[in-house]
């Protein structure tokens, strides 16, 4: 029987960097729209999922949802690691991919490719970006990042630190050591005995920075849905051919400190 693999994005309103970003105006769509309509084109998946929280200002969120219907669950604030378990425990998943709401140039073939690679190599963990000390070499806000039901329900009993509850995945790789099998892919297994792989794309593209954390990177992305004409049918390849024939449009959002896999919302504290 064929695996049934599910997309789950995430996303609250209560953004420390850019509060309500996950509903703000891309060219006439909110951005949850945008990701979940791409993320919805991979072939790979059975079903695509919003995962936001409980919290009373995720109430626009979750009506947002109902009126466009788009398929959703609720979970914890903070635990964005249990948000996860219980959204694919509900969807009865065997493959998990993780897509965050703040990505709205999210690839689907990017999908596939790490979904596919996942099946067809056996791995625990599958992905196409980790944090430093590794590299990374898609541009920052194509990130995907799959794993089996097993290896997340084993990683949701197990973990206990922080960082791990609220990014979700860092459990599968931190201290993994890779190899390279080839220019596009290295593999190696976890001190916590995960199978891990990460892709890669042939040139080096991961200063790049195509996401949504604060007012700079939407006013980038507004840009870019505006060179489509509003559509959003275009592919990563359409984006970075865009932004090397207009490079002023990088400026815009170049001095933007991307977050790492360490910093935690100090609110998860209180």
């Amino acid at each position: 029987m064929n695996p049934k693999i599910v997309a789950i994005i995430q996303g609250r309103m209560s953004s420390s960097r850019l509060p309500g970003k996950i509903l703000a105006d891309i060219a006439g769509q909110p951005m949850l729209t945008r990701v979940f309509s791409r993320t919805s084109r991979a072939r790979t998946l059975n079903e695509v999922i919003f995962a936001t929280t409980t919290d009373a200002s995720d109430d626009p969120v979750a009506e947002y949802c109902d009126f466009s219907g788009i398929p959703y669950t609720r979970g914890s604030l903070f635990d964005v690691l249990d948000r996860y378990y219980q959204a694919a425990l509900q969807a009865k998943a065997d493959v998990v991919v993780r897509v965050t709401a703040d990505c709205p140039v999210i690839d689907p073939q990017l999908i596939d490719d790490v979904v596919t690679t996942l099946l067809d190599g056996g791995y625990d963990f599958v992905c196409n970006r980790l944090p430093a000390p590794w590299t990374r070499t898609y541009p920052i806000g194509l990130d995907v990042e799959a794993c089996t039901f097993e290896g997340l329900k084993k990683t949701w009993a197990e973990a206990k630190e922080l960082q791990h509850r609220e990014h979700a995945m860092p459990y599968f790789y931190e201290g993994v050591e890779l190899t390279n099998v080839s220019r596009q892919l290295q593999t190696g297994i976890s001190p916590r005995g995960f199978k891990v792989a990460l892709l890669h794309h042939t040139t080096d593209f991961g200063d790049y920075r195509w996401t949504v954390d604060t007012a700079e990177d939407l006013d980038f992305m507004c840009e870019i849905y505006d060179r489509f004409d509003g559509r959003d049918d275009f592919s990563w390849k359409d984006v970075l051919d865009l932004v090397h024939n207009e490079p002023h449009l990088m400026e815009i959002n170049a001095d933007i400190q991307h977050k790492t896999h360490r910093d935690v919302d100090k609110r998860a504290l209180k």
